[in-house]
């Protein structure tokens, strides 16, 4: 079965091909600035070589007849009734999504009812499947819900403290994201390490310019760092991850800020404006925030570990609050936990940057934690493997997590039934 696997954000679109049950990336791409000037489109051709072509992609229906183009042009089909099904990354499913699912129109419907808890991504997840609705109709489709691990979540990890009936009206609660990378990432490392998922404690690090952790017992999720939305937990590209409320109220109730201070943090900026509205806030916490808002050459980390090796002190700030924030979180699950067998990371940062896994590790070894440096420093550019050291008790693993595969896999299974 030939499976296209679809992720489709505002202004970009994520695709690979895979065959099942034979697990097999026949190619894979990613179209970047659609709808934007200067589109165009990267991908993997026969050879395996890296090819990139320029287009003008004005919508996701245009991506995805240039996606199905390529795959034919390029001989991955000889004709597009080769496509057995597409698979898509959807990020928010609220309580309505346990699992994948065959997309129907009552499943589009309950999708744009989920939109407002995740504004910038459920969108764009749904005009993926418009476009290939309007442009592969006969094609069936599957989606695949960032929630959904995490569904297994405890009621008193889930659960705010704020007063229950907004929870009783409006579901107000955790839900939690990169499940579908917290589910594969915690099975792989279980296997590289050679444990039982199913019989340990694992913490597992999704360190991007998106990052969340979680906390998995006996192979089911009980908490997680992210929580109504994307924006909460740890510090992350562009967004500020955990921050008191009381923050909120001064920047919303401050009247006089300097037009010229406030303009770059604004998401509409007006001349002369002094104050930030609520969407402004929301701006600033989500895209102006994180590491970006910290270092000096943010939100990427190479950047940022240039700038800390020239002695920039906002930029060795940074790296320092990126990691301890996420220390901060091992320890809480491992806490949570009651122990801890396995520690994973993964996602761009945590599988290619050693200092950050080294200095998450350091002062760890109460937990029983204990890296081999030198293993740590040899593992990036997408190598899995065990980077603790033998005599360490708890087992620490870099795992090149693989969402696609994933998708590809939910998709095969619920059309294989």
């Amino acid at each position: 079965m030939k499976i296209l696997v679809l992720n489709c954000g505002s202004s970009s679109l994520k695709f690979a091909l895979i065959e099942l049950p034979n697990y097999q990336v026949l190619t894979s791409g990613n179209e970047e600035r659609v709808g934007i000037n200067d589109s165009f489109i990267t991908f993997r051709n026969l050879a395996g070589e890296k090819v990139k072509r320029h287009y003008d992609i004005p919508n996701h229906t245009r991506g995805v007849e240039i996606i199905l183009d390529i795959l034919k042009e390029e001989g991955f089909v000889a004709s597009f009734d080769e496509i057995d099904a597409i698979g898509h990354r959807l990020v928010h499913g609220a309580e309505r999504f346990a699992e994948s699912v065959r997309i129907s129109p009552e499943v589009v419907s309950m999708l744009h009812e989920c939109s407002q808890l995740a504004p910038l991504h459920n969108p764009a997840n749904i005009l993926g499947i418009e476009a290939v609705t309007k442009v592969l109709p006969q094609i069936p489709q599957v989606g695949v819900f960032d929630t959904a691990f995490h569904q297994t979540m405890p009621e008193h990890a889930y659960m705010y403290a704020l007063p229950y009936e907004f929870y009783d009206k409006y579901r107000i609660r955790r839900y939690g994201f990169h499940g579908t990378s917290h589910d594969y990432v915690s099975a792989k490392g279980a296997e590289l390490a050679g444990l039982d998922r199913s019989q340990i404690k694992i913490v597992t690090a999704h360190i991007g310019s998106g990052a969340s952790m979680a906390a998995v017992l006996n192979g089911k999720c009980i908490d997680t760092s992210m929580g109504l939305t994307p924006s909460e937990g740890l510090i992350m590209g562009t967004r500020a991850g955990d921050i008191d409320s009381g923050v909120i109220d001064y920047i919303l109730s401050k009247k006089d800020f300097a037009p010229d201070f406030i303009a770059p943090y604004l998401k509409n900026p007006t001349p002369g404006k002094t104050h930030f509205d609520p969407e402004d806030v929301t701006y600033l916490l989500t895209k102006k925030s994180g590491v970006a808002g910290i270092s000096t050459q943010g939100p990427d980390m190479r950047d940022v570990d240039a700038a800390a090796k020239q002695g920039s002190h906002r930029d060795l700030l940074a790296l320092a609050m990126h990691a301890y924030r996420v220390k901060k979180y091992v320890g809480a699950y491992a806490a949570a936990l009651g122990g801890l067998d396995l520690l994973v990371f993964t996602a761009g940062v945590g599988e290619n940057r050693a200092a950050l896994r080294s200095d998450v590790c350091s002062g760890l070894e109460f937990l029983g934690i204990k890296l081999d440096e030198q293993l740590n420093s040899e593992t990036f550019g997408g190598k899995s493997q065990v980077i603790s050291a033998p005599d360490s008790r708890v087992k620490v693993v870099v795992v090149a997590t693989d969402e696609e595969y994933m998708i590809a896999r939910d998709t095969y299974d619920i059309l294989s039934k």
